[in-house]
């Protein structure tokens, strides 16, 4: 009784940050990897395209073949890295091995000198992260109960999008420093940021190697269960065979954020402003991602992923009639609440709708059902924006997300709780 009382004398606040503490030390660790490893990749990422195309004469269409293809990679990967860690009973060693393969490969883009030679360094990179990402969900999900899932996938998707905050901007500083004209960085300018990002990079891997652990149901279940996982829809359920489905047709309508940034220039925001732009969005993917996957384990899982998408449909409705930078700049904080409410909710989703030892593969499947609608959904904006305007274009796209989110109400089942 007198616990009880003083859970209603403890201050919301208090609550929240202390379920916080409750999350293991794995998923801490887990979640520093991303913020450090995510941290290089932005340091390079907003100048890649600007060292392509100014220091090695890059055309546009071969930058886009660079990060296409990278991406297509990177989604096939997650596919069969899954799988085979649901295999072996085990994920620590994928992960760790993703993570040292991109930290290898991204100091040498200080040495090409020429796009086919980046190319090479981006699939890289990119077979790096679909080698560790679903192992990785997957320990999330091991070292999580179902209680505290949705918090540990919010906290893990927090830091990550803090390292895509603190990227872009140590990458900017670096530049400013190093470089004699920050406005016109040289070949080398560009090299020595490129070598500086490395730094983080390996420190991801070293976390991940010496502080990660193999959480223990993943070996244990593998091996206490008879039936081997198969890489086939057939051992999962209807349910989550129509989750697939429903996250395959909003990934459709969510092309890249390149369109935003286009449409957020239209409206005047100075090219200069982009970079504090970006880093605002993430700014607001972080706060949300701390409540949202809080939330998701209070009120469920399902209404927080309809909610989400239909303030998604309700932003790119907002960028079809956007005329001021001042509210380009207010949609963009929107947006980012959206990636708060659904980015580590939809993971926890998951894990709650399959058996632990079919982790591995079901993260795979999420994975791989997003990654091959990524470019289909940027080729459908792309298209959409060049015949009928960008008003037409964003409005399908809202259109779009605003039925798949119907379609999550109908079709899809509240989660199964499978305690861990």
């Amino acid at each position: 009784m007198a616990e009880a009382q003083r859970e209603l004398r403890t201050p919301e606040a208090s609550r929240f940050w202390r379920r916080y503490r409750e999350l293991s030390r794995n998923v801490v660790a887990i979640s520093f990897v991303s913020l450090l490893n995510d941290a290089s990749s932005e340091i390079i990422y907003p100048l890649l395209p600007l060292f392509l195309a100014s220091a090695l004469a890059t055309s546009p269409a071969a930058i886009g073949l660079i990060e296409g293809a990278a991406e297509s990679v990177s989604s096939l990967l997650k596919l069969f890295s899954g799988y085979f860690s649901d295999r072996r009973g085990k994920r620590k060693g994928l992960v760790v091995f993703g993570y040292a393969l991109a930290g290898a490969v991204r100091p040498l883009l200080a040495f090409a000198s020429s796009w086919p030679q980046v190319l090479i360094i981006r699939l890289t990179d990119r077979i790096g992260k679909g080698i560790r990402s679903a192992p990785r969900d997957a320990m999330i999900a091991d070292s999580s109960p179902s209680h505290l899932r949705g918090l540990a996938f919010g906290f893990h998707r927090a830091m990550d999008h803090a390292g895509a905050v603190i990227g872009p901007l140590l990458g900017f500083a670096i530049l400013w420093l190093i470089a004699a004209d920050p406005a016109q960085p040289t070949a080398t300018d560009y090299a020595r940021v490129f070598l500086v990002a490395s730094v983080p990079a390996l420190a991801a891997v070293g976390v991940a190697a010496f502080v990660v652990r193999e959480a223990a149901t993943a070996s244990a279940d593998a091996n206490a269960t008879a039936a081997r996982p198969k890489l086939s829809l057939r051992g999962f359920d209807s349910n989550f065979r129509r989750l697939l489905f429903v996250l395959a047709l909003f990934t459709l309508s969510n092309s890249s954020d390149a369109f935003l940034l286009l449409r957020a220039q239209e409206t005047g925001v100075a090219v200069a402003a982009v970079p504090v732009l970006w880093a605002a969005l993430h700014v607001s993917k972080v706060t949300s991602s701390l409540v949202g996957g809080n939330l998701s384990d209070r009120v469920g899982r399902k209404p927080m992923m309809v909610i989400g998408w239909l303030l998604y449909g309700a932003v790119y409705a907002g960028f079809a009639v956007v005329e001021r930078a001042w509210a380009a700049w207010a949609l963009f904080l929107i947006y980012g609440i959206y990636f708060g409410l659904t980015e580590g909710v939809e993971k926890a989703l998951v894990a709650d709708l399959v058996r632990t030892e079919q982790r591995g593969t079901a993260y795979g499947l999420y994975n791989f059902s997003i990654g091959v609608m990524v470019f289909p959904a940027s080729l459908l904006m792309g298209a959409m924006w060049t015949l009928f305007g960008a008003r037409t274009a964003f409005l399908i796209s809202a259109g779009i997300g605003i039925v798949a989110a119907a379609l999550m109400v109908i079709f899809v089942q509240a989660p199964r709780r499978h305690e861990s």
